[in-house]
């Protein structure tokens, strides 16, 4: 897990796309796609139900983005 895995998740949560999400962040949805997806198979979570449009948070996905959110704070904190 990186920082910036968390801040792609609140992305797409905050933009309910991929597309907006990754354009908001400046790189491909490729990328923000991979790192995603790479964070759900490493805490063996699904954040983002993907069968609908637009996107929604999942309810597991619901709970990392509270502590995402927490997280961020703190770093933006430390800085």
């Amino acid at each position: 897990m990186n920082i910036q895995q968390l801040r792609y998740i609140l992305a797409v949560h905050e933009h309910r796309h991929f597309g907006r999400a990754a354009e908001a962040c400046h790189v491909s949805q490729a990328s923000l796609s991979a790192m995603i997806r790479k964070f759900e198979n490493e805490h063996n979570i699904v954040v983002f139900d993907r069968s609908h449009q637009p996107i929604q948070t999942t309810s597991c996905g619901k709970d990392a983005i509270t502590i995402i959110k927490r997280i961020l704070e703190e770093m933006d904190d430390l800085q």
